[in-house]
């Protein structure tokens, strides 16, 4: 059973994204979504509480990733350094499927108030651990905090390039977040 997971999963998640997208989050059934992606609601249920729960899909993989490029990154790496080294890590398991789901979910969660708590709320997840993992590094809280704002922002902003962007191109997820980080620094810096 375990093994056919992760397909049952992506199954799941592609089909309420669809259907979100096409009828509403609201007007989308759990049932709804289980029929489309072929398998039963009591399946629905083995790998989701609830439809609102597809939203998060991979947030405790993603946040254990950027946590840990954080921890692995050189000891002398500033902290946008260390934020960068795990925006590379956490980009490294975003495939083709990611990408291609990318522009349906936005879609999905601008048509949705529940969904964009739901997604802001995520955020806050991904931004908690790489401030744990900065703070473990010997990082001040307040500069651990606003690293890891800016790298929550750089990933997302990432993603949506990278996910909008020409199939032909070869410049994968961490291209694309890192360049994001970049511009998010140079940003800082006309703050004053």
């Amino acid at each position: 059973m375990a093994r056919w997971q992760p397909e049952t999963t992506q199954r799941l998640i592609v089909a309420a994204v669809d259907l979100f997208t096409e009828q509403g989050y609201d007007a989308t059934t759990v049932a709804q979504i289980a029929e489309r992606a072929g398998v039963t609601k009591s399946t629905f249920f083995r790998h989701f509480s609830d439809k609102r729960e597809l939203l998060v899909a991979g947030q405790e993989t993603l946040s254990r990733l950027l946590a840990e490029g954080i921890a692995e990154a050189p000891a002398d790496a500033s902290p946008l350094q260390a934020v960068a080294a795990g925006l590379e890590r956490a980009s490294s398991a975003m495939g083709p499927a990611n990408r291609e789901l990318g522009p349906r979910l936005r879609a999905a969660i601008a048509a949705s108030t529940e969904l964009q708590e739901r997604d802001a709320l995520k955020s806050v997840g991904l931004a908690a651990a790489m401030t744990a993992a900065l703070v473990a590094r010997g990082v001040a809280d307040p500069t651990a905090h606003l690293a890891a704002e800016l790298g929550v922002l750089a990933f997302k902003r990432g993603y949506a390039q990278w996910s909008e962007s020409d199939r032909d191109d070869p410049r994968g997820l961490a291209h694309h977040a890192l360049s994001a980080l970049r511009d998010l620094r140079a940003a800082t810096a006309s703050l004053g």
